[in-house]
């Protein structure tokens, strides 16, 4: 039923894709599904430039004849189309999963707009309960684990944090490590965001504030577009 979902989900964000854009295309589960529609609207004749987010995904979008770019040869974007971890009402997100957040951060920021696709599953009332990604040099870890550490506990949490991949560590497409935290529930994620940000050997976190414009979230009633919530 979930892969069901997620294909009902990125199927209705093609309503969002226009001819011509210069279209910046996610990694995970949820992306790939929207990377076989696409193929099928390019097949029809609809004219698009991708910019993929992952290896992963520049693979799949060349399997299916997706053409593709760089953002050297095109920095400046129309629209992002990326699965997300978790999103609450303000369509604030945990990223990072399947790896690519540090791209897909990059990419979301240089396009005018961004999509977020997922099951009705990953929307919660307070971000946390998924691990938080936090991408780091390897140069240092340990000293940057425990600096993370140490900013956490000054912001009032008391999370684990280990090694994604733990004695054969993950390694993401800019050669980093990914170091996941289990916040639980963040209270403040502009706060902790700019705590992690400030430590030497953090390279980038899986939370995106402020980066989505909308989001089809598909459940057991249908596909729901949604916006942020203003407080």
């Amino acid at each position: 039923m979930s892969e069901d979902l997620k294909r009902l989900a990125a199927e209705a964000a093609l309503d969002e894709v226009r001819n011509g854009m210069r279209l910046g295309i996610g990694t995970g589960s949820t992306a790939e599904h929207f990377v076989r529609a696409l193929a099928e609207k390019v097949g029809e004749g609809l004219e698009i430039i991708g910019v993929p987010t992952s290896e992963r995904t520049a693979a799949l979008c060349r399997e299916l004849d997706v053409p593709l770019t760089t953002l050297e040869d095109c920095p400046e974007l129309d629209l992002t189309v990326d699965g997300a971890d978790e999103l609450d009402a303000r369509l604030c997100l945990i990223k990072g999963g399947g790896g690519a957040l540090l791209r897909e951060k990059i990419v979301a920021s240089a396009s005018t707009r961004m999509i977020v696709i997922a099951d009705a599953g990953k929307k919660v009332e307070a971000l946390g309960a998924f691990p938080l990604p936090v991408e780091d040099v390897p140069f240092g870890l340990a000293s940057t684990r425990n600096a993370i550490a140490r900013a956490l506990s000054g912001l009032g949490y008391e999370a684990p944090i280990w090694l994604r991949g733990g004695d054969t560590p993950f390694v993401t497409d800019g050669g980093h490590h990914i170091l996941d935290i289990d916040m639980r529930q963040i209270t403040d994620p502009a706060e902790l965001s700019r705590a992690l940000l400030d430590i030497p050997g953090v390279v980038e976190h899986g939370l995106f504030i402020g980066i989505a414009d909308a989001a089809y979230l598909a459940g057991k009633t249908g596909v729901e577009r949604l916006v942020p919530v203003t407080e």
